[in-house]
């Protein structure tokens, strides 16, 4: 099923807000996926007061795919009342090759398809990567330290490029895009393995999340984000959007690396997206920011790409 893209300016284009600042486990022990529509609200509404029009629930807060029939119902009529829309939904840490748990997410996977479609959404993200490990919780940065790496085995790539291609051929079905996020030591690790993996999967729903920002704020040499971006631009589907400074030191071989605004870091968004719009890009932007009020720099974030996207 082919779908036509959409016909957007830079006052419609669907730029969500992403809830990654907010805990799927709450103070109390209790978990969001229980709270009372009253309570989703309370969070919701700093959704609307940051001046946001849509979301992308982000599982890491709330696995709409997991809840009940009545209680999805319950939770978009909240969305649709607080004048929210949400075009896409993102899976965090839910790699379909987790050696322990991938068969579970693979099913999981396909269930954040078939929501998708039941609420209207018309993309999901998904990654290879995998949960922080311990060291990575404790440090400010979890960037900073070497999380998990897919194994450097054939045949795992292989069932890799399979089970995506599975959950890619269920969504063209439903007219849903898949993007695979780029993130570090996964097979979606360097500009050139994504597009090596998106092509290998050969769907034309399935493209590449260019999610530079998790490659540039790394504390290691990375492929400078232009070169990254030309290689990925032509594979770009729903694109998670965030920005870092990034500084490297010659002489020591020290790198220090930092959360930034969209318009103030090392990215040039400006020319990323003309880029991908060159290449056909007609998805929707998801802004993330970490640290601080994250929602808030996401908010400038948002007002930034509605500057720079086309008038028509």
């Amino acid at each position: 099923m082919t779908v036509p893209a959409p016909a957007w300016t830079r006052e419609t284009w669907p730029i969500a807000a992403a809830m990654i600042q907010y805990p799927n486990l709450l103070a109390d022990g209790r978990s969001v996926q229980d709270q009372s529509v009253e309570e989703w609200a309370e969070t919701l509404d700093d959704v609307v007061d940051a001046g946001f029009t849509e979301l992308d629930p982000t599982d890491s807060w709330l696995r709409l795919a997991d809840l009940s029939p009545a209680r999805l119902d319950t939770f978009m009529t909240l969305v649709g009342s607080l004048g929210l829309t949400i075009p896409a939904i993102s899976t965090s840490r839910r790699s379909v090759i987790d050696p322990i748990h991938g068969d579970a997410h693979l099913a999981y996977g396909h269930r954040v398809i078939d929501t998708a479609k039941a609420i209207g959404a018309s993309a999901v993200s998904f990654g290879l990567f995998e949960p922080l490990t311990a060291e990575q919780k404790k440090a400010l940065w979890f960037w900073t330290v070497d999380g998990p790496r897919n194994p450097d085995d054939p045949a795992v790539w292989q069932k890799a490029v399979e089970r995506i291609r599975a959950l890619g051929r269920h969504a063209e079905e439903l007219g849903i895009e898949v993007a695979l996020e780029m993130y570090e030591d996964t097979y979606l690790g360097t500009a050139e393995s994504s597009v090596r993996f998106v092509e290998t999967v050969g769907l034309p729903n399935v493209g590449i999340n260019a999610d530079l920002g998790n490659l540039i704020r790394l504390h290691r040499p990375v492929e400078h984000w232009q070169e990254m971006m030309a290689k990925v631009a032509p594979f770009a589907k729903y694109w998670h959007v965030k920005n870092y400074t990034r500084t490297e030191d010659p002489g020591t071989g020290a790198i220090i690396t930092h959360p930034a605004p969209l318009e103030t870091g090392i990215i040039n968004y400006r020319a990323a997206i003309r880029m991908a719009l060159a290449h056909g890009f007609r998805s929707a932007f998801l802004c993330e920011h970490y640290g601080g009020d994250g929602l808030s720099v996401s908010a400038a974030n948002r007002d930034y790409l509605r500057r720079i996207l086309p008038r028509r």
